[in-house]
């Protein structure tokens, strides 16, 4: 501690320089808080799934329609626990590009399944009495500007009406929060009954079937004997747990991670180069003053590590701020307007990335502090 008022004024010696190369550290490290952001954010619905929840679809395809009545028999099978029913709507809110998740589900189900979904009861209640009635995330809420009791008309892009019409108008009862950070609050959701009974076709038919199992370690096995039951029926299925079916509708995307490892490897290496050409810079200037504090008694270890001070402090102090900045914007609010749920850098992030800034200025800093290490006094005080 005591070297760092020497570390200071070294740093400041040169003001523009550090500034600016402390400038290029704080933007490359709120790049990577932000891309570290959209990772969870693409990621959540993995992270979060529940062990003891399946997920069974069209062994076909996911957009391949599954009979209602799987759901009594998917009920009375061994290790079953609750089953609740799920379907891709699609409608068009203003325009195209105003994408978010739209479901018909059986509302008292949905809670039952999911309780990390938090709503007031009085908006549960109201919800659970309007058949035209609707509910959404906070994210999405706060995107569209909507509060309880909006009129909200969504155009039908598959599920046209009886009557020909393709507007669909809910309104909304109630706002959902998540009981953690990284729930799905971007979801609007409305009742089954009043969409299978308004459509036009299809009538009697859904998604896919969430379903809660006694115990996690029995969802392999009951996976295994749901889809034994449907097996040489019109509609064969296909059951894997959340987790794995949340992975492999990511990976659908592209591999977020590696692509964005990819990104932040390139360019951790080029800041590399230009911390360690700014601290080379700095010990060529100080050529002098390093061979008079070794005539005063500085090991050439102290010179070492001085140096290395140097460059971490940089590091970290950089880092550290782009680290904050990040933090900030994605805590108070959701930089993405809802598009992204689980858009938050979270902790194991943040100490990754401290763990990259010291990393960074050790790199960068070694070899100039073993250039400085090495100087012979007689050299140095000659070339100064």
């Amino acid at each position: 501690m005591k070297f760092l008022p020497l570390v200071w004024h070294n740093l400041l010696r040169r003001k523009i320089r550090t500034i600016s190369t402390l400038l290029v550290i704080v933007f490359i490290f709120t790049l990577y808080g932000y891309l570290a952001a959209l990772s969870a954010g693409f990621s959540a619905g993995v992270d979060l799934a529940s062990a003891d929840r399946l997920v069974l679809i069209h062994k076909v395809s996911l957009i391949q329609l599954l009979p209602i009545s799987y759901e009594k028999r998917i009920a009375q099978t061994e290790g079953v626990v609750d089953v609740c029913h799920f379907t891709y709507f699609g409608g068009v809110y203003q325009k195209p590009s105003n994408f978010f998740m739209q479901m018909p589900v059986v509302p008292e189900c949905l809670f039952r399944l999911y309780p990390e979904f938090l709503m007031p009861d009085a908006q549960k209640k109201a919800w659970f009495a309007d058949r035209t009635g609707a509910i959404v995330g906070r994210s999405l809420a706060n995107r569209f500007g909507w509060k309880v009791g909006d009129r909200v008309p969504l155009q039908a892009t598959i599920w046209r009406k009886k009557d020909g019409q393709i507007t669909w108008t809910f309104t909304i009862d109630g706002i959902y929060d998540g009981a953690t950070k990284g729930t799905d609050t971007t979801q609007f959701l409305f009742h089954y009954d009043y969409f299978d009974e308004a459509r036009w076709v299809a009538r009697g038919l859904v998604g896919w079937y969430v379903i809660r199992v006694d115990r996690p370690e029995h969802a392999p096995e009951v996976a295994k004997r749901l889809d034994a039951m449907f097996a040489n029926s019109p509609e064969e299925t296909k059951t894997t747990a959340e987790k794995a079916f949340a992975q492999a509708f990511l990976n659908q995307i592209g591999d977020i991670g590696l692509m964005i490892r990819w990104i932040l490897g390139i360019v951790f290496f080029v800041l590399m180069f230009v911390t360690a050409n700014t601290m080379a810079q700095s010990v060529r200037e100080r050529t002098n003053e390093l061979a008079v504090l070794k005539t005063l008694g500085f090991s050439n270890g102290g010179v070492l590590a001085l140096v290395l001070l140097e460059s971490c402090c940089l590091a970290v102090v950089g880092g550290g701020l782009g680290l904050a900045l990040v933090t900030v914007l994605t805590s108070g609010s959701d930089p993405t307007g809802g598009l992204i749920p689980g858009f938050i850098l979270r902790t194991r992030d943040v100490l990754t990335g401290i763990g990259f800034a010291l990393a960074l200025g050790f790199l960068a800093g070694v070899f100039p502090a073993l250039r400085a290490m090495r100087l012979r006094i007689a050299d140095a005080l000659r070339r100064g």
